[in-house]
């Protein structure tokens, strides 16, 4: 469904150049989640810009449903980390939420509908009519992710989308995100600096070096019944994985 092939992108030109990523290859079917991660200057923000369609790569290309991407596209959605930011404050919730359906021709009524199915899944019912300086942190995000699910994306770009939620939001935003998935059959790409996240949400976990970005492994998640904030991390298997994306990273960032 998502296809990078040979990507690589280059800020600025001669002395100053700096090589972000470089050749970096990778694959995601349809329906499937996988989490991104790696040390702090390793491209993860570049490569989801790059599979957005907000910065065109100097090398290689991105395909969705096998059409190379060249601007952003009418099928994908992205949930940025400052929410604070990506919102309107002016804007209602729903309108906040029913602002980018406009792009796909939505009247109103059609528009204020999605909006509202949007805020009832994501356990905002009732609250369009607040602003979102009148919610939490975490109420906001959860706007954020509406807005996406109202735009009914195939694919969703997911950019360290809950680093600067406490833990008890995180985990329960976590968990939202897995719900609704399996609910809307969504391809979802995560980046986080969460090693436990990458692991807890993914069904595979990308691990990236630097200088410049690369891909260091791409790791299986193999966790059995559904995930449960407890007792999947308690896991043998969760904590195996845990430590062995653990110790990629900090190898990078020793490297």
């Amino acid at each position: 469904m998502l296809e990078i092939v040979k990507l690589g992108h280059v800020y600025g030109t001669g002395p100053t150049a700096h090589q972000a990523i470089a050749d970096i290859n990778l694959e995601v079917a349809q329906g499937e989640l996988v989490s991104l991660v790696g040390p702090s200057g390793c491209g993860k923000s570049t490569l989801l810009r790059c599979v957005a369609g907000l910065i065109q790569p100097t090398e290689g290309e991105v395909r969705l449903d096998g059409t190379p991407i060249s601007g952003v596209p009418d099928n994908l959605a992205v949930v940025f980390q400052d929410y604070s930011r990506s919102l309107y404050p002016w804007l209602s919730v729903r309108d906040n939420v029913a602002l980018p359906l406009s792009r796909k021709g939505a009247g109103r009524a059609e528009a204020r509908e999605a909006s509202e199915r949007a805020l009832g899944e994501v356990g905002l019912a009732g609250a369009g009519e607040k602003y979102p300086w009148q919610l939490s942190g975490g109420m906001q995000q959860r706007v954020s992710i509406a807005r996406a699910l109202a735009y009914t994306p195939s694919l969703l770009l997911l950019d360290e989308p809950f680093g600067a939620l406490d833990a008890q939001t995180r985990e329960d935003l976590e968990d939202l995100v897995l719900r609704l998935r399996t609910e809307h059959t969504m391809t979802i790409l995560l980046i986080t600096h969460d090693i436990d996240e990458s692991v807890y949400v993914g069904d595979r976990v990308v691990v990236l070096g630097r200088n410049p970005g690369h891909i260091v492994a791409d790791l299986p998640v193999v966790l059995e019944g559904p995930r449960e904030q407890i007792s999947t991390r308690a896991t043998p298997e969760f904590v195996a994985l845990r430590a062995q994306v653990a110790q990629l990273v900090r190898e990078q960032i020793n490297s």
